[in-house]
């Protein structure tokens, strides 16, 4: 994942900081507690397609 990408990517619902996770190719937007897949390098910013944040990741 590019980090100049990195630093542009907001939460697609809050606006808000996503925190990269590498080894799990995704990002966490804390706020809203949801995890955005990223896939074949492509970061999924669809709400539909992000899954809600579990207890033990938050």
């Amino acid at each position: 994942m590019d980090a100049r990408l990195l630093d542009i990517l907001v939460c697609p619902v809050c606006k808000g900081e996503l925190i990269y996770k590498k080894v799990e190719q995704e990002l966490i937007c804390k706020p809203c507690k949801l995890v955005y897949p990223i896939r074949d390098g492509i970061p999924v910013m669809l709400e539909a397609e992000a899954r809600p944040l579990t207890d033990t990741e938050a």
